[in-house]
């Protein structure tokens, strides 16, 4: 009775994988979302994407902050935006805006790297 309790009470293994490995997987993982995203907005007309300008200021609104993760795809909705643009006021608006979520991810990465703000 002894032998059959003792192989009830084996707990199974859990699997141990290395950090680096789980970084490198959660990496791989958002750059495949990244690229995603840059596809559906490539093939977005004028007003698909005025659409989906308005939802991504939505959730930066609810959110407070903008994550990496929204910056990358800002930058790529309001550069296909600037290029589409019919008006020279919404190619002033998108530009405006890409530029300022490619400045943030800029100071974004240096703060990852622990360099100063607005340091080469």
């Amino acid at each position: 009775m002894s032998e059959k309790s003792s192989t009830l009470v084996e707990k199974p293994q859990a699997k141990i994988i290395p950090i680096s490995a789980a970084r490198r997987l959660r990496t791989q993982s958002s750059r495949d979302e990244e690229y995603a995203y840059q596809a559906k907005i490539l093939g977005m007309d004028k007003l698909a994407l005025l659409e989906e300008m308005v939802r991504f200021q939505q959730e930066r609104s609810e959110r407070g902050e903008l994550s990496q993760e929204m910056m990358n795809r800002g930058k790529y909705l309001f550069k296909a935006l600037e290029e589409k643009a019919e008006t020279q006021e919404l190619r002033l608006l998108a530009r405006s805006y890409r530029r300022h979520l490619e400045f943030e991810l800029t100071e974004h990465h240096r703060r990852q790297n622990g360099l100063p703000a607005g340091s080469e």
